[in-house]
């Protein structure tokens, strides 16, 4: 296999299995066997195009590869034989009616994405679970990615995606949307998830580029069908339009905070013209909602604009002694663009090297490496990203 086809097929991957899977998951009610049923047409698909080539609708054939094999999975299956027969007349009609089977697969409320949203969100399951099926099916991430995004050892991710798939086939969960007071309740761990899917895309935490732009299209897309199901909820519209939710209600959830500190950010023509101060306020409350590591981390960077770089060099000093955050590889590069700021070439560069090896973002370390050499010389190093 050539580097530029595994290179499409890898991308075609990203993009392409998390409706790969929710369109699968419909059809078969186990988000198990779809994502056993995507892989097995990925598998087909590495086969065939370094021969073929890439086909013109790669998502589509994918699908119908994974169908093909949904109806050999029922076939083995004799108590689900009615269920083939259905399967087949599906996937007859759909190929003869719909050439472009993954845009078949989206609609209003009755999306396929959406669904596997709220079923790898459903409350028989942890939230941590929650969160790390869903970035695992819809956000396509390894459990390594999740892993490192969560600052947690990759076998307990790994633990949490298999024994949250076992739950939902043996607790049988229905693959459908709630609707009314369940709907309200469960909210918060899909804005949650949706949030965390928008980051990865915003911020890749692997790989060549810095966004992973499908992502984060598909994160806004659920959104909007979010605001769309519960209109009044200002944390919904707070995830999907940001300072929208701020002429909503006054309510102060996490992600309304979130909106006034984007539209702090939106509102300066220049970093030197943002209201700092009242963003350290805001990150104050969040921190309080929504206490962690990275968000004590954005305080800091805020109190440093605010009150100068002693000021955020000592919180964030507090934070690598804690050491939940060792691994995460903004920790070193906030703290050696303030240990600059403040004349320490030395200790920046050592600070800005750890964070290039630590980051698995290529531009990123190329970046932050180039950010090492500068402090060498005691020149200004370019804006760590």
């Amino acid at each position: 296999m050539t580097t530029d086809t595994h290179r499409a097929i890898d991308a075609v991957w990203r993009i392409e299995s998390p409706r790969l899977i929710a369109g699968l998951a419909r059809i078969v009610r186990d988000v198990g066997v779809a994502e056993d049923l995507a892989q097995d047409a990925l598998v087909a698909a590495l086969e065939q195009w370094p021969k073929s080539g890439v086909p013109d609708n790669p998502g589509a054939w994918l699908m119908a590869a994974a169908k093909h094999r949904a109806i050999d999975h029922f076939r083995r299956n004799t108590r689900l034989e009615r269920k083939h027969e259905e399967l087949g007349r599906e996937l007859a009609a759909k190929e003869m009616a719909v050439p472009d089977l993954v845009s078949a697969l989206d609609d209003d409320v009755g999306d396929d994405l959406l669904r596997l949203v709220f079923i790898s969100c459903h409350p028989v399951l942890s939230v941590e679970a929650q969160v790390a099926l869903t970035l695992r099916l819809l956000g396509g991430l390894t459990t390594d990615e999740i892993a490192r995004a969560f600052l947690v050892p990759e076998a307990t991710i790994a633990q949490r995606i298999v024994r949250a798939k076992r739950t939902l086939a043996e607790k049988r969960i229905p693959f459908e949307v709630p609707r009314g007071t369940e709907l309200a309740a469960r909210l918060s761990p899909v804005l949650r998830v949706l949030y965390l899917i928008f980051n990865e895309g915003y911020s890749a935490t692997a790989g060549d580029a810095w966004m992973r732009p499908a992502l984060c299209e598909d994160a806004l897309r659920l959104g909007r069908i979010l605001a769309g199901l519960a209109p009044q909820e200002p944390e919904v519209r707070g995830l999907a339009a940001l300072a929208h939710a701020e002429k909503l209600s006054v309510a102060q959830g996490p992600y309304t905070l979130q909106a006034q500190i984007a539209a702090c950010h939106a509102r300066a023509r220049t970093p030197e013209e943002t209201d700092w101060p009242s963003i350290v306020t805001l990150y104050d409350a969040l921190a309080r909602l929504m206490p962690s590591p990275v968000v004590e981390l954005n305080r800091a960077v805020a109190v440093a604009m605010a009150f100068g770089p002693a000021a955020g060099l000592e919180l964030v000093d507090t934070l690598a002694r804690e050491g939940s955050l060792q691994s995460y590889h903004l920790l070193p590069s906030v703290r050696g663009d303030l240990l600059k700021k403040l004349s320490r070439f030395d200790e920046a560069r050592a600070e800005f090297e750890r964070a290039a090896a630590l980051t698995r973002n290529a531009r990123e370390r190329e970046l932050l490496f180039e950010c090492a050499r500068a402090c060498v010389a005691g020149s200004t190093p370019p804006e760590p990203r």
